[in-house]
């Protein structure tokens, strides 16, 4: 079985679906693994090295054509579905809900496409959770990202000329990127204050030395994969005023509020911004899914009532060695959890958890019932 692995074509994109080291391993499956020339020229990677781990360099066409496994790290472009073998297997981020054409065109081919954002959050599965380990690079990188841009420095310093006061941090969203942007903060030395939806979100914000933030929103809870429910119209109202307060006596705001599928909810309004204080940075991470501040702009940042507001789509990529070695792991994990090592070959089980919980596409048709659901309602 021929695994391909085009390289990536978005401006800007630095991070790199495969690794040598993973791209050994699946060599050592039993799988001819075909990469593009300068694959991970980007993040540091030479073609010598993927041809040193058993991988043959191939122009992109042929890749696509002749591969029975495709991986990638983005959605494909719309008019590369046609050069894809029928029957092949697609596996990438997708973005699904939102990219209804694209998700059609990989049936119309006769492409089984898995979607990395949706590998279910169950323990098998931890290791092939790319959302979640791109989610923790990128909160980290927000933290950096606001650091390097704030007037002021985060930790306290007793020095002659007298005592620094450290930096405020608030941090919206306590899911692994807010976890993380929480613990970095800390560890900058900056007092860090977290709110989340989720109250089960309480230990783990605590636990890192932050304070959490009580609002009283009624019922929310989360989702049984993990996710925060989206709020009711009064609830987000209700949340805004209580936010106002504390974005206007913070130094940094990080905003991570996410619901799969559906546009990122509006959170931080340009009221609660002309509130803050002149030199203040925000920096919303859910920039690319319509954001959570009002007025950000992907990747730009612009500056309203003397606060500078960053909507950063690509916080991972800031990392591009690191955050390849993590998707990379990933992915490879996922072709081996379901590699007949007798057959060697790719193996879909529709029973299988993880396959029932990824598969969008399979046999022709739209095969995930939530996509169904979403995609006929």
């Amino acid at each position: 079985m021929t695994i391909g692995v085009p390289r990536e074509t978005d401006r800007g994109e630095r991070r790199v679906p495969l690794v040598p080291e993973t791209a050994k391993k699946l060599v050592g499956l039993g799988a001819e693994v075909l990469a593009e020339k300068n694959i991970g020229a980007a993040a540091g990677y030479l073609d010598e090295e993927y041809v040193a781990s058993g991988v043959r360099m191939a122009d992109r066409r042929a890749i696509l054509s002749s591969a029975d496994v495709v991986l990638r790290l983005s959605k494909p472009p719309l008019e590369e579905i046609a050069f894809l073998k029928e029957g092949a297997v697609h596996i990438s981020y997708l973005d699904p809900f939102n990219e209804r054409a694209l998700v059609r065109s990989l049936a119309d081919r006769r492409v089984d496409a898995l979607s990395m954002e949706m590998i279910p959050r169950i323990s098998r599965a931890q290791k092939m959770d790319a959302v979640s380990s791109q989610a923790s690079l990128a909160g980290y990188a927000a933290v950096i990202l606001a650091a390097e841009r704030l007037d002021r420095v985060f930790p306290m310093m007793v020095t002659p000329a007298g005592t620094l006061t450290p930096a405020k941090v608030f941090v919206i969203g306590a899911g692994v990127a807010g976890l993380q942007a929480i613990a970095t903060a800390h560890r900058l030395g900056a007092r860090v204050e977290a709110f989340d939806t989720r109250p089960a979100a309480r230990d783990q914000v605590t636990s890192l030395g932050a304070q959490f933030v009580e609002v009283d929103l009624g019922e929310t809870g989360q989702t049984k994969e993990g996710y925060a429910r989206e709020l009711t119209g009064e609830q987000l109202e209700r949340q805004q005023e209580a936010m106002a307060a504390r974005c206007a006596s913070s130094d940094v705001v990080i905003t991570t509020a996410q619901v799969f599928g559906r546009r990122a909810p509006l959170i931080v309004t340009r009221k609660m911004i002309a509130g803050m204080r002149r030199g203040c940075i925000v920096v919303d991470m859910a920039v690319a899914t319509g954001g959570n501040v009002e007025g950000s702009k992907r990747d730009e940042e612009i500056e309203l009532d003397g606060v500078r507001i960053v909507g950063a789509s690509n916080l991972a990529g800031m990392y591009p060695v690191h955050a390849s070695q993590m998707y990379s792991s990933n992915i490879g994990n996922l072709v081996m959890e379901l590699w007949n090592r007798e057959e060697k070959s790719l193996a879909l089980d529709v029973n299988d958890e993880i396959v029932r919980g990824c598969l969008v596409t399979k046999d022709g048709r739209v095969w995930n019932e939530r996509l169904q659901a979403a995609f006929n309602g």
